[in-house]
Parts: C-alpha cells; structure tokens; sequence
C-alpha cells in the first residue's frame, strides 16, 4: 500500500491532482464564452447554456458507467483513454462551424470527462493506505477548485484576446501536456482485484450502497451542500450586477476566484480527519458554510466576497471529507459507491437553482441566504446522524490502532 509522505505517494496524489485539473478545466471552460458563444451562432443566452450544462448532464450520467466498468477491467487504463478522448473532442471544438456541432461534442466530452472522477477515488481506495487515503482525498479535490477556477480564467481572457476558437486550441494543448504527465507519474494499480463486468452485478453493488446508511447519508450531505453552494454564486452574479454594487460581467466572474479558499479547505481536510472523526470534520464543514452564508448579508462588496471565501472552504472540507469517507466505507465496488456519490453531486447542482429561485423573488438575496441555511441545517443534522451511526466502527478502529 501506499503510504503517507512517501515518494511513490507524491507521484501518485500529484498526477491524480493534475487529472482533476485538466478535466474541470474542460469543464468550465465555456462558462465565460457564453456571450461570445451566443453571439457567434445567433443564438439565445439559453440556448448557449446548453454548451455547459450538456457536458455536467452527459458528464452526471457517464459517472454510474465508468465506475462499474473499472471494477471489472481495471483503472490505470480507463483513466488514461478517457483523458485521451477529452483532448481529441477539445482540439475538435476549436474546428466545429456549427452550433449544433459544438452541442454534440460538449455531450461527448462529458462523457469522456466523467472518466477520472468516477476512478480517481476508487484508485486511492485500493493502492493508499488509510491515513493516506484521508490526505490525498483532499488534495485531489484542491485540483477539481484550480480547474474551475482556471477554466474559467483561461476561457475568459483567451476568448476575449484571440477568439472562443483559440481559447478551445489552448485547452487541447494544456490537455494534451497534462494528459502526458499524469501517463508518466501515475503508478501502476498493483492492489486492484478485477470483478466480472455483469449488469445484475452492477446494479446489486448499487442497491447495496444505496441500502448502507453510511453511504446514503454521505450521499445526501454531499449532493444537498452542492444544491446550495454552486447555484448561490448564480444567484450573487444577479446581486452583485444591481445597485449599489453594479459590477461588470468581468469582474463578476472573478467571483470565482473565492474557490481558492476551497483549494486550501480540500487540503487540509485530511490532517482535520487526522484528530476528529471524519463525520465531525462534515460537521465542521456544513457549519462553516452556514457562517459563510450569514456573512454575505453584511450589505458591502468586501463582505460579500469574504462571505464566499468562508462558504468555498466550508464546502470543500465538507466534501472532500464526504467523498473520502464513501471510498473508506465501501467495503466492495468502491468505483461504483464513488460514483454514486458523484451522480448525488451533480444532481444537486442542477436542480439547486430550482428549490432558490422562489426565495430569491420572495426577497431577493435574503430569500436566498433563508432558503439556503434551511437546506445547510438539515445536512449539518445528517452529518450528526452520520457520526453516531459510525460511531461504533470508530471504537473499532480506534481499539486496532
């Protein structure tokens, strides 16, 4: 197994940390385009939406694949050609002439996106030892923050220097170097023992999870924080674009920017878990964000910004901690349980906007900080649930050490 602080550790945590990047990168990368892109095909902001939520849509439903199909063939591999296929489909996007075409190859690069994040888990669940596992959970999930954030920098400012078309070019050649790199430093799988690839077995390993009260409430906690967290800042680019604040679009996405927080919250995730159960770390994190929350409030620029930058590290302790916590806890199928959780995940940030939009037009960003502490409440008291139903296997583990 590898462990904590080893040579073979390092290499390992820093090309899965560097995969993370290159995926959400993609993913994030059309999120600054989309007035570029809207112009360029004559379509409506809507429409040109679609060039993002297709790819977290295809990206969501591919996760329920590769983790059942790794178990059966293997990890190392299948990261590898995933990766390689979001390079072909980024380079094919900077060729597309239609809108319609750029549509269909977002839809397949999610598919091809969803590869790393449905493994990279489960591929630490089998070659890392535990503390180690608590450790590199988190840092893995610091490069899943510096992609967003750099997928959006780099499709702002190179969209708007040399075109949306270049922007695309750049992200293939920076896919294709990340790609290269993590091929290099990512050791073999030598703990992974294959399954045979049935469909009744794979749909038993997902019944069994979601029947493991463990599991199902990290689930929750994870996919109900993102519901929140992620469509917040959507409702804040709304605030932050009125009176008194009347910001530009460009200094409204550097909002984003509060990610950074998270970076660092992902990090160290694993040393909190190192001295408190891993359910109190959630805990932790859940109540952070509900500071974090109250803070934007406060009716000024600074804290607001300061109210996210609590909110971002909050969140990524909280999940960083939950995805973590799932690949520990599943004692079979750990790429299924992962991507489970990630399926959970990717639900809440689609239907987030839905559940905030009432409170947003019953009174304004109020409404949304009422509606967000209600759904912040219920996942802090899950992740209590969590740590008392654990707490019997924590003696346990507690006794062996």
């Amino acid at each position: 197994m590898i462990e904590a602080g080893t040579a073979q550790f390092w290499r390992a945590t820093l090309a899965l940390c560097l995969g993370s990047f290159m995926v959400f990168s993609n993913v994030y990368i059309t999120q600054p385009l989309l007035p570029m892109l809207a112009n360029e095909f004559q379509v409506t902001p809507l429409q040109a939406s679609w060039s993002l939520t297709v790819t977290t849509l295809t990206l969501g439903i591919s996760l329920l694949f590769f983790g059942p199909i790794s178990d059966a063939i293997g990890r190392t591999q299948l990261m590898l050609g995933s990766m390689a296929g979001v390079v072909v489909c980024s380079f094919a996007l900077s060729q597309v002439s239609s809108f319609e075409q750029l549509i269909l190859l977002r839809a397949v690069q999610g598919v091809c996106l969803a590869g790393l994040p449905a493994i990279a888990i489960a591929y630490m669940g089998d070659e890392f030892g535990r503390n180690a596992l608590r450790v590199a959970v988190g840092l893995y999930i610091s490069g899943n923050t510096l992609g967003g954030i750099g997928g959006r920098l780099i499709g702002g400012f190179i969209g708007d220097w040399l075109g949306w078309q270049e922007a695309f070019a750049l992200m293939s050649l920076i896919s294709f170097v990340c790609l290269s790199v993590f091929a290099w430093m990512l050791p073999v799988s030598e703990n992974f023992t294959p399954s045979l690839l049935r469909p009744k077995r794979i749909v038993d390993d997902m019944l069994s999870h979601l029947r493991n009260p463990l599991l199902v409430l990290a689930y929750l906690i994870g996919g109900f924080n993102f519901f929140i967290f992620i469509n917040q800042y959507s409702y804040a680019t709304f605030l932050l674009a009125e009176a008194p604040f009347s910001l530009p679009a460009s200094l409204l996405g550097m909002l984003f920017l509060t990610y950074l927080s998270g970076t660092f919250g992902s990090a160290i995730s694993g040393n909190i878990a190192a001295r408190i159960p891993q359910p109190l770390v959630i805990a932790l994190g859940c109540l952070i964000l509900m500071l974090g929350t109250l803070v934007t409030l406060i009716p000024s620029l600074w804290a607001i910004i300061l109210g996210f930058l609590i909110n971002a590290f909050g969140f990524f302790v909280a999940h960083s901690s939950a995805s973590s916590w799932v690949s520990q806890n599943a004692r079979h199928a750990r790429a299924t349980a992962s991507s489970i959780y990630l399926v959970f995940y990717y639900l809440g940030a689609s239907s987030g906007g839905f559940y905030l939009d009432p409170f947003w037009h019953w009174a304004g960003w109020s409404g949304i900080v009422v509606g967000s502490l209600m759904v912040l409440v219920f996942t802090f008291v899950l992740s209590i649930g969590l740590y008392l139903r654990s707490r019997p296997s924590l003696a346990t583990e507690q006794g062996c050490g």
